[in-house]
């Protein structure tokens, strides 16, 4: 029953996350943070399917975990793969809504952080730099939301540098109701996991 659960979290957590990012994300050129910040970058401004990039910049993430982390190799590797796969396959979608960017950003935060909590409560994710954090935070003992933070800045700021300030305000926004949304969704694991 466990890996049902975990299997429908999987794929549902993946769904919701690429419609927070095509429906809300990409109609602004809002941006996450992580490997699928650096997807949408390359999605921005050269039309790569911001998918295959968060799978090629995982490449040697998990080549690395393999040899060194082989629990988060097989439980990140399915979100990974689910979410990239959804977010190029949704990727018609972002014609689909246009609104208020300030409310887009909200919302596909929103949207983001209830997918990433919802694989988090079956201890999933969708993978890159979040087992970067979690590598530098098991060698220096520095808390592991600290490494992220410090990731998700860089890609906005390098993000907001090649695009634009709007994007910069925007994205930071994102990340914030990210954060927040992961933080409940993971506050309420145990009840998720038991129903």
């Amino acid at each position: 029953m466990y890996f049902l659960k975990k299997s429908l979290a999987l794929i549902l957590g993946s769904i919701i996350l690429s419609l927070g990012i095509n429906l809300f994300l990409v109609p602004h050129k809002i941006l996450d943070g992580g490997t699928v910040g650096i997807g949408l970058i390359a999605n921005y401004l050269w039309g790569f399917n911001t998918g295959l990039i968060i799978i090629l910049l995982s490449i040697p993430i998990f080549i690395y975990a393999w040899f060194h982390y082989r629990n988060y190799f097989y439980n990140s590797l399915h979100g990974m793969i689910l979410s990239a796969f959804f977010i190029d396959y949704l990727s018609p979608l972002s014609k689909l809504i246009k609104i208020e960017a300030v409310y887009s950003s909200i919302i596909g935060g929103i949207l983001v952080g209830i997918g990433i909590g919802m694989m988090l409560c079956f201890q999933t994710s969708t993978g890159g730099s979040d087992f970067i954090a979690q590598f530098l935070c098991d060698k220096t003992g520095i808390n592991v939301g600290i490494y992220i933070l410090v990731i998700d800045s860089v890609v906005i700021i390098i993000g907001g540098l090649l695009l634009s300030p709007e994007t910069f305000y925007l994205s930071i926004l994102t990340i914030i109701f990210i954060g927040i949304t992961t933080s409940l969704i993971t506050s309420m694991r145990g009840k998720i996991v038991a129903y």
